[in-house]
């Protein structure tokens, strides 16, 4: 039996649990993915439709909403994306290579996403965190800002090469600028950027930068809220509406729904990759050709 579409409108959120009860077929083999349905319905929506519960926040005729449908995957989406994360025989998830330049870079035929944000925004926590079912695949994360100081290629699969972008901002590297740009702009396999933002503190000076980059070559990219749960349902609501019209207004590029995630849950992937993930790498969001 299919699963139900979860994120329809906010009605549904009150059916979850007699839903969930209808579905037989586990979503996943995941022990992990098997403790978070068991959570309670007001937790388990939180941790994976933050949006959805954020919504709850906002007054019925306050006017503003969250932008909840343009994406909208089921729990059995999620699980699917789960899956792409998981390493195995079948399912090869390794380190590839480190570059300082484009043309040190591994040659790749596969589609490829980059991670790029400022220095401290998490963005070495949540790459962790998404090959956390991929224990033989190290990434270091430090304290100290700054700590990346090279492209890193991961293979995922048959699917798709993820590189994770040294942080600008405080502690960049020298030639960050000439590293990134020329990656950003020449790089033809890049479907898609996630450009990590901390949600405490909003888009910054130096974010704009990187927005600036991608609007100017014509990338597809998606805003990806960091460290929500440090700040009060009051202050991350203002944020994500702020940020939400600054997309609307500033960008064109830029995919419409943002992707808060917190500080270190598997499922934030969830959110960011399904299956059909590679699909949405070529939708209608993408480079145009």
């Amino acid at each position: 039996m299919a699963a139900p579409r979860l994120l329809s409108g906010m009605g549904c959120l009150y059916e979850m649990p007699a839903a969930l009860g209808r579905v037989r077929r586990p979503y996943s083999t995941s022990r992990t993915f098997a403790e978070v349905l068991r959570l309670p319905k007001r937790q388990l929506t939180e941790l994976v439709f933050p949006l959805q519960e954020l919504q709850r926040h906002l007054l019925p005729e306050s006017g503003p909403v969250l932008h909840l449908k343009t994406f909208e995957p089921s729990l059995e989406d999620l699980a699917r994306a789960e899956s792409l994360f998981t390493a195995s025989a079948r399912n090869r998830i390794e380190y590839l290579s480190s570059a300082e330049r484009l043309d040190h870079a591994p040659d790749l035929l596969r589609p490829e996403v980059c991670f790029i944000g400022r220095s401290n925004v998490g963005k070495s926590s949540l790459i962790k965190a998404l090959f956390s079912l991929a224990p033989e695949v190290e990434v270091r994360v430090s304290k100290k800002p700054g700590h990346t100081k090279k492209m890193n290629f991961f293979k995922v699969g048959k699917y798709f090469t993820l590189v994770d972008m040294p942080g600008y901002g405080y502690r960049a590297p020298e030639d960050f600028v000439n590293m990134v740009e020329t990656y950003l702009k020449e790089r033809k396999n890049l479907m898609r950027t996630f450009l990590l933002v901390d949600s405490v503190v909003g888009i910054q000076k130096a974010d704009n930068i990187a927005i600036e980059m991608c609007e100017e070559f014509a990338l597809p990219y998606v805003m990806v809220l960091t460290k929500i749960d440090k700040s009060s349902k009051g202050h991350l609501v203002k944020q994500v509406l702020q940020i939400q019209k600054f997309v609307a207004t500033k960008t064109q590029g830029c995919f419409p729904q943002l992707f808060p995630v917190r500080f270190c849950w598997i499922f934030l992937c969830c959110d960011l990759f399904w299956n059909p993930s590679v699909e949405m790498l070529y939708s209608k969001y993408n480079r145009k050709s």
